[in-house]
């Protein structure tokens, strides 16, 4: 497993590393109006998944917004931020950030995608950083699990794994 801290506390995470190569995870979270959601719902499509743990922090702040306008320069990329944020926060904050271009959604019923993924954070239920590029194909081409959780992640390198994986 990743080794991760969190505010320079080491921390476990709950699952299974998710590595370059695999085979992406199936999951089941939450979206804002309480639909399910899987990975197969967005099938055929280029996924770039920002795992963050509140959208109601600086960094996750800044991260759903910094992936919202690279969205842009991404084509047919489908930018997904999961959190353990309940979806009406997740949607209220979307309104307020004028977040347009990224899909939150919530793992807080089941931490299905916490654990499929290797992020969910069992001293705190909350997921980690991390940051996930998954082919149309369902294959992981990119990963980065950011050692500390409240730093941000490489978004250089996740927009280039997600424009060659387009």
């Amino acid at each position: 497993m990743a080794s991760v801290t969190f505010k320079g506390n080491p921390v476990t995470l709950l699952g299974n590393e998710v590595k370059v190569g695999d085979q992406a995870p199936d999951f089941t979270v939450l979206a804002n109006d309480l639909s399910e959601v899987t990975l197969n719902d967005s099938k055929g499509q280029v996924r770039l998944i920002s795992v963050v743990p509140s959208l109601d922090t600086g960094v996750c702040d800044a991260q759903t917004r910094r992936f919202n306008e690279e969205a842009a320069n991404l084509g047919n990329v489908k930018i997904l931020t999961v959190s353990v944020d309940l979806p009406f926060a997740q949607k209220r904050w979307c309104g307020a950030a004028g977040i347009e271009n990224v899909q939150t959604l919530s793992d807080h019923r089941e931490l299905s995608f916490g654990q499929a993924y290797g992020v969910a954070i069992k001293e705190l239920r909350l997921l980690t950083r991390a940051v996930f590029v998954v082919d149309s194909n369902d294959k992981v081409t990119y990963t980065e699990y950011v050692s500390e959780a409240t730093d941000h992640p490489n978004y250089e390198a996740a927009v280039e794994a997600a424009k060659q994986a387009n």
